[in-house]
């Protein structure tokens, strides 16, 4: 039988920005999908800049260089937007 290891945080495997929602396949089989306007960054962005992005330390992590944009899975994983869209709700 095997044994689940809680202290191996899942990794982002695959990353799709539409034009209203960001979709990222975990390694341990679930996918997130949350709204794009959680991110301004990305939701104002060309779809190609979107697609433009690169996975960081492993997986842990998704970048968008065309627009400076960084998000952290565990912050997915929290359900926390960025510090930009925060403000926009305020």
């Amino acid at each position: 039988m095997r044994s689940f290891n809680s202290n191996v945080a899942p990794k982002a495997m695959t990353v799709v920005c539409s034009d209203d929602e960001l979709r990222v396949s975990l390694t341990d089989g679930r996918t997130l999908t949350v709204p794009l306007a959680w991110f301004p960054r990305l939701s104002h962005a060309s779809s190609d800049a979107r697609a433009d992005c690169e996975l960081m330390g492993d997986g842990e992590g998704i970048y968008w260089p065309q627009v400076d944009e960084d998000i952290s899975v565990a912050g997915l994983l929290a359900g926390q937007p960025s510090f930009e869209a925060k403000k926009a709700f305020v």
